[in-house]
C-alpha cells in the first residue's frame, strides 16, 4: 500500500488539498501500478512560523 506523506504550508484551500490528494495518488498508480484504492495521501499542514527559510520562518518572509 502507497502511502505519500505531504507537508505544505498552511492556508491552501480545501479544493487545492483535494487537487493535490487526486494527482499525488494518480502520480503514484502510474508510478508503481498500485491499484488506486491502495493509495494513501495525508497532507501535513504547516504553520508558517514553524517553516524556516534560510533561517527565517515563512511568516516572516511574508510566505
Amino acid at each position: 500500500m502507497p502511502f505519500a506523506q505531504i507537508f505544505i504550508l498552511e492556508g491552501r484551500t480545501e479544493d487545492q488539498k483535494q487537487a493535490v490528494i487526486e494527482k499525488v495518488t494518480q502520480a503514484l498508480v502510474d508510478a508503481v501500478g498500485a491499484p488506486q484504492e491502495n493509495v494513501r495521501v495525508w497532507i501535513q499542514e504547516v504553520p508558517k512560523e514553524n517553516w524556516g527559510i534560510a533561517g527565517v520562518s515563512a511568516k516572516a518572509l511574508g510566505r
